[in-house]
């Protein structure tokens, strides 16, 4: 996109506030509306809802209903309704929030997981559900949305500018899930479905093509109604069918005679694998809510979720080493290699190498539990109290082994041709055979027997909150219609350990998998390489070969275990606007928040200068700072339903976890004297902004609307690794004993290598969204209708990151998951029960995170995606004796699109990954 300036800013501020300050000085202020807490108290009574009604409005009512959200908020919001979340093939809520304009969402293991906010990396955004900030059993804050099932949601907002009542918020945008509310529903229901879903690949291994979905859900209510309930069961079991080939990072500039054959200069990488992951992942989710009214003057609301997902899956691989390593038999020697006019490295027959078949096992189990309890009490003067306890907990546990095997008896060099494609599978074409699995023996290979890990991952928080909103009266009145205070506590701490270790081969030596572990042949004809055995990785593991994970036998193992605690104290005051300035009214609020964190970590460092057996010590490190985040949102309702909104915030987003680790590798260089060390850094202060946002909309009532908005976010500072020397190193030093023979003091200063804040940048983008039923235009097009969003966002904003060299090079790189343009596209008919809907998403380029095999997170280019998914459904209505009963056909990913990643430039490929197409047939009833 065409780089977008500062003086778009300056004009946007500048007409922003010439059009307040006419306003405000065109004539007094005029009576204001209600107070917002009697509006509150009044919704609160008249809002149930028919679910029938939402049955037969469909498509249509679920965008009615997001578009209501979007034009009744103060802020700048984007929201999906159940109607939505359900109507597309959506396993997980990430799907449908990444259709929302300017949010994007990234693929791990072919489904949608983590979101992108307005170009900025989920690190920067915070979730909640019902309001609550939500733990996550990834490595750091972002949650890993699919885990959450959309059956169990009744919407999600997005709030792009933030307000002083909103607690959690993140730098990007605040994303908030919503449970039903029974008393919303004027009668019992019950909602049942089930699905039967389909992967193009087909079966492979001991993994079928097959899954399936099912889900129930009860709404009730007392006879009064004072008291309601609901609770909803979901569950899924997706087959996990992947075909991938890999290269090696990184690709790099090789020197004469590095490679044999190969001209000096030429990039390079070092090893190619092709693979096909084939297993399974179970996801079983409960949600309830007691919702207790038994008076106008109270509400008791108690909500309960429960989630718990077990993945399981194992890579089938073939893979070479094509850098001049084959044991020791010899060199490389590679004949006709190709080189493009790039200098990189296409093809060729890689000689004198000694491939391996791998079996990479993975069992990982999630649970995730939450609860909240809020109260809310409104009294004869208007005055609202609320007051809101909640919990949440998140556990990973994970298995990682890995066999390698290798044609015996040793060696059995092969000639491999290899053909490297930027878009498309590579290929390799070994000169053996390698299907007969009684030949391919668990040995000490190229790479050892194996290696296993056991991360673990625990994350709690507990927050109490309570808040009171109080009408104004008297000339107040005419300025601000009621002020909310309030204060926030929030404990969380979060641990991970990764014990693991070498999995060695049992007394027994050399041996191959016996018959009774074997899976039968996976095809890679994809790549090239034919067919390869499949096994049960633990079952040899077990029979075969010893494996004894430890935590603490190693100085590389100490720095992987740590606890990060964060204790967050937050106050607020806001007042809100519902009034008149000139003859323009105006909606909206005005604020300030204060947060003050006092952030710790508790690790351990390994001590070399101790005697063996005592090299461990502990160590902990922490910081406290307080924030003040000023906020304004205004929200002018023009002629013609036309809405302006303006917002300013400061904003922040706290480090990632893992950055906040006092986890370190610590020595001193004895020549020297001087200290050294690398890992994390509890001492960190916040990535923070200063944010402009100003959105103008047109409504046509509740049925359509366009938007364009513009944001503009100042980064102040920006957390990277680097390296800097001068660094206190005194507590590291405490205890440590110079080494006989030493002759130099001790330095207190040395080089530290680990993420610091550093310089920011600018981010600013345009959003431009439009929801029309083309029954607007002509009565011919009755049913049809369009959803359309394009966001384009830029940045200054340029990082280093050392840990990722190997992929996206020592060089300044651009903010991960910043895709410079967004597009999504959604084409639906709806009409007499009968109802049809096509989605494409598309984003750029843009540089994502991955996990590596040392379970650390690592960044990577990816190539911009192209999905498309579509949905036809009938549902039978009045008059039918099948009234209630949904039958439905739905596909994922039609394109089987592909996840590609590249080192710098696209023609030196690092992954090419399909999943496959989804089909799904199923039916749903509601009574």
């Amino acid at each position: 996109m065409a780089q977008l300036n500062r003086n778009v800013l300056s004009v946007a501020l500048a007409t922003a506030t010439m059009m307040m300050a006419m306003q405000v000085h065109a004539q007094d202020a005029q009576p204001t509306q209600p107070t917002s807490v009697a509006n509150a108290k009044a919704k609160k009574k008249a809002d149930a809802k028919n679910l029938d009604a939402i049955v037969v409005t469909g498509i249509r009512g679920g965008i009615e209903r997001a578009i209501d959200i979007k034009k009744d908020a103060t802020s700048i919001v984007e929201a999906i309704s159940a109607e939505d979340i359900g109507k597309l093939p959506d396993v997980s809520i990430a799907e449908s929030i990444s259709r929302l304009p300017g949010l994007t969402a990234q693929r791990v293991a072919g489904r949608a997981q983590v979101i992108s906010v307005r170009g900025l990396s989920p690190d920067f955004s915070t979730s909640t559900l019902n309001g609550r900030e939500l733990v996550s059993t990834g490595d750091n804050r972002s949650v890993e949305f699919d885990q959450y099932p959309s059956e169990l949601m009744a919407g999600v907002t997005v709030y792009k500018t933030p307000d002083a009542a909103l607690v959690g918020q993140g730098l990007s945008g605040t994303l908030d899930m919503r449970t039903v509310r029974p008393l919303d529903y004027d009668k019992p229901v019950i909602a049942v479905s089930g699905r039967w879903q389909r992967n193009s690949m087909g079966s492979a291994a001991n993994a079928g093509a097959d899954g399936n979905r099912f889900n129930i859900s009860y709404i009730g209510q007392s006879e009064d109604r004072k008291i309601g309930f609901s609770i909803g069961y979901s569950h899924s079991d997706t087959p996990v069918q992947e075909q991938q080939v890999g290269l090696y990072e990184p690709w790099q500039a090789i020197g004469t005679g590095w490679r044999p054959g190969v001209a000096a200069g030429t990039y390079y990488s070092d090893g190619i694998k092709a693979l096909r992951r084939t297993g399974y992942t179970k996801r079983d989710g409960v949600m309830a809510t007691l919702e207790v009214r038994p008076s106008d003057a109270w509400i008791s609301t108690f909500d309960v979720f429960h989630s718990q997902a077990t993945q399981e899956n194992t890579a089938n691989q073939f893979e070479v080493h094509i850098g001049d390593y084959n044991g020791g038999f010899g060199h490389l020697n590679v004949t006709g290699a190709q080189v493009n006019s790039n200098g990189s490295f296409t093809g060729g027959v890689a000689q004198n190498v000694y491939p391996l078949v791998r079996g990479m096992y993975n069992h990982r189990k999630d649970n995730l539990d939450a609860a909240g309890w809020r109260n809310e009490f409104f009294f004869a003067n208007g005055v609202k109290l609320t007051a809101d306890a909640s919990w949440s907990r998140a556990k990973r546990d994970e298995l990682n082994l890995e066999n390698n095997t290798q044609l015996m008896p040793s060696p059995q060099l092969d000639s491999v041709t290899l053909a490297f494609a930027s878009n498309g599978f590579s290929q390799l074409h070994p000169g053996r055979d390698y299907s007969d699995a009684s030949k391919l023996f668990l040995a000490n290979t190229i790479y050892g027997s194996g290696y296993g890990k056991v991360p673990k991952v625990a994350d709690e928080l507990k927050s109490f909150r309570l808040d009171a909103e109080f009408p104004m009266s008297g000339a107040m009145q005419n300025a601000f219609t009621s002020i909310h205070v309030g204060a926030n506590y929030a404990d969380r701490s979060k641990q991970k350990w990764q014990p693991e270790g070498n999995i060695n081969l049992g007394a027994q030596g050399n041996t191959p998998v016996g018959s009774e572990f074997q899976y039968g042949l996976v095809d890679l004809g994809f790549a090239g390489v034919g067919y390869i055995p499949s096994w049960n990785v633990p079952g040899a593991v077990a029979k075969y070969m010893t494996f004894n994970p430890t935590d603490d036998t190693a100085a590389y193992l100490i720095p992987k275990a740590w606890t990060v605690n964060e204790k967050i104290s937050t106050g607020f005051v806001q007042a809100n606007i519902d009034t008149v300035w000139g003859s323009v009214p105006v909606r909206g609020n005005i604020g300030v928040q204060i947060q003050h964190t006092d952030q710790s970590s508790d690790s351990r460092v390994w001590d070399s200068s101790q005697p063996a057996g005592h090299e461990i010590r502990p160590y902990s490190n922490g910081k406290t700072y307080t924030d003040v985040l000023p906020s304004m949102n205004l929200a002018f309702s023009l002629a013609d339903d036309q809405t302006l909104r303006v917002a300013l915030a400061r904003q922040v987003a706290r480090a990632r976890v893992d950055q906040l680790r006092a986890s370190v590798e610590f020595g001193v260089d004895t020549a020297t004297g001087k200290p050294g060390a690398s890992g994390g850094n509890p001492l960190l202060d916040p990535w923070r902004a200063n944010a402009f946002d100003i959105s103008w909309e047109k409504y046509f009532g509740n049925k359509a609307y366009i938007a364009a908005a513009y944001f503009y976010k100042d980064l102040t500072s920006y957390i990277y690794t680097q390296t800097r020397d001068g660094y206190d190193f005194t507590s590291l030093l405490q205890g440590w004993v110079p080494p006989a023979g030493m002759t130099v003091p001790v330095k207190t200063q040395g080089t530290m290598s680990a993420p610091f804040n550093g310089k920011g940048g600018k981010l600013q983008g345009v959003e431009l969204t439009a929801s029309l039923p083309l029954d607007m235009f002509t009565p011919a097009l009755k049913g049809f209708g369009v959803v359309a969003s394009a966001s384009f966002t830029d940045s200054s904003v340029k990082i280093l990151d050392p840990e990722s060299s190997n992929s996206v090079g020592s060089a300044p790189i651009t903010l991960p998951g910043l895709s410079k343009r967004v597009y999504n596209f959604t084409a639906y008919y709806e009409r007499d029960g009968f109802e049809f809907r096509v989605n494409n998403r598309r984003r750029s380029d843009f540089i994502g995170e991955i996990g590596n095999f040392d379970g650390a997170r690592t960044l990577r280019y990816v190539v911009g995606e192209n999905i498309t998914d579509a949905q036809i459904s009938y549902s039978f209505g009045e008059g039918s004796s099948l009234k209630g009963l949904s039958l439905l056909l739905q596909a994922s990913n039609l394109g089987n699109a592909a996840y590609r990643t590249y080192a710098g430039t696209k023609d030196r490929p690092l992954e090419y990954i399909k999943w496959g197409r989804t089909l799904l047939l199923g039916a749903s009833y509601r009574f």
